[in-house]
């Protein structure tokens, strides 16, 4: 190993699972959410998972019951966290809104022109570093949309930020419905 080089740990999805039990009480036993304003954590891409675990360690991401959870973490809990929530199959959540066709006409629009799929991937499932988006909640797309909207949410490529500037708080509902009313395949 080079000098100054952070140690390559394998992942263990078992391992994963069972250090996951803590995190049933808000993110549900297989990772799928049902708590409004509570993000799933199934199926997000491992990359994803891993490095929002150490910006919440690390302290650049700041959440009330995160950062205290993952501050004890080391970077092998972290691989196996995230390599077993990547593993789990993403469902629909029982909350999940419906819009009439003339509204998800509308919010197709106005995802296609500020190119979320560019970045979030084909149907919004996420892609290396960049989170799943279909099958959270609305309230919770919400609140991060408004975050990097108002620029309190930690965003070290300013991508959300710079897309986030055009949208009004209208659109940013619009958006946060559409998505929450898609269901992932």
């Amino acid at each position: 190993m080079l000098a100054g080089a952070a140690p390559v740990f394998s992942a263990d999805v078992e391992s994963g699972r069972r250090k996951a039990e803590p995190c049933t009480a808000c993110h549900g036993r297989d990772g799928n959410a049902t708590i409004p304003g509570t993000p799933s954590l199934a199926g997000h891409p491992t990359s994803y998972t891993h490095w929002q675990l150490i910006k919440f360690r690390g302290g650049r991401r700041r959440d009330p019951q995160m950062t205290p959870f993952a501050a004890p973490l080391t970077d092998e809990d972290m691989a196996d966290l995230a390599a077993y929530y990547a593993a789990q199959t993403t469902r629909p959540r029982p909350d999940r809104p419906t819009l009439d066709p003339a509204a998800r006409d509308a919010a197709e629009r106005l995802a296609g022109a500020h190119r979320c799929v560019i970045c979030h991937g084909p149907g919004l499932m996420g892609q290396e570093a960049v989170p799943r988006l279909v099958g959270q909640d609305a309230q919770y797309l919400r609140k991060r949309l408004g975050e990097y909207k108002t620029q309190t949410a930690s965003d070290p490529d300013g991508f959300m930020t710079s897309a986030m500037q055009a949208l009004t708080p209208q659109d940013i509902e619009s958006l946060a419905r559409y998505i929450a009313s898609l269901a992932p395949r």
